[in-house]
């Protein structure tokens, strides 16, 4: 989990933030293994704002057993990893502070 100091977002900010953050995770892994090459994918972006804004990202994989040399949960942190990036590029660019 995440959590980022904000000045206060937006509904749409908010939501923004969440699509931001799942197509990242997908592209990273996307980048890395050939859709036909995953079995399962499942990406879960959970948001609440108090005085920090909680970002928790989720991602399970299973790859085809025909994959071999990937490990499925290095795959996963590493999009995990890219969504939060993501995320702090977002908030830097629409002008909120970010304190991770």
């Amino acid at each position: 989990m995440g959590e980022m100091r904000t000045t206060s977002l937006s509904d749409e900010q908010i939501e923004r933030i969440g699509e931001i953050a799942e197509e990242a995770a997908r592209k990273s892994i996307m980048s890395r293994v050939p859709k036909r090459g995953i079995s399962n994918l499942s990406i879960s972006i959970e948001l609440e704002e108090t005085e920090t804004v909680n970002v928790e990202v989720d991602v399970e994989i299973e790859l085809s057993p025909l994959l071999k040399g990937i490990n499925a949960k290095t795959l996963a942190d590493e999009s995990v990893t890219a969504a939060f990036k993501a995320v702090e590029e977002y908030l830097r660019e629409t002008g909120c502070r970010s304190g991770r």
